[in-house]
């Protein structure tokens, strides 16, 4: 049904063609006489990727920081906030919740849960960062659409 090896085909400008074993076997994983780089572009990075593991820079993070930063070295404020209510929305909107980056804020889900959330990453469709259980901070993430409001201080 699926086949048992995958063959990538690179372009290999030709200085360095010579390079390549003469095995058609081995030579087929490199080099594909056929491929145009006008069309297709280069598929060999022209830059190498970012240092630190994969995911690290991803979008509303700055660099360096997130789940390797580690949690504030402070608990929450001990207030709760006064909620606000949302009425309607079905989920939270990422460039809402990303002015809240790296600061205290209190979080309402569907369902009656709340706490205090020191967020460190937003996506598309999740945010992550650090939940105070009452003792701790625990790293947690969370889908957008269970968020019924929330605030940052």
């Amino acid at each position: 049904m699926y086949p048992r090896q995958i063959h990538l085909h690179y372009y290999v400008p030709s200085n360095q063609e010579a390079n390549l074993s003469s095995t058609p076997s081995q030579e087929s994983k490199y080099y594909h006489p056929n491929l145009d780089e006008r069309q297709f572009g280069s598929l060999i990075p022209q830059t190498p990727p970012p240092p630190g593991p994969p995911g690290a820079h991803l979008p509303f993070a700055p660099p360096g920081q997130g789940p390797a930063a580690g949690p504030p070295t402070a608990p929450p404020p001990s207030f709760v906030p006064q909620q606000t209510q949302h009425i309607g929305t079905f989920a939270v909107d990422p460039g809402g919740i990303a002015r809240c980056l790296f600061r205290y804020t209190y979080v309402w889900l569907r369902g009656f849960d709340q706490f205090w959330f020191y967020p460190t990453f937003v996506g598309r469709t999740s945010v992550s960062g650090w939940r105070w259980t009452g003792f701790r901070w625990v790293f947690f993430g969370i889908s957008l659409r269970q968020i019924q409001s929330f605030t940052c201080y």
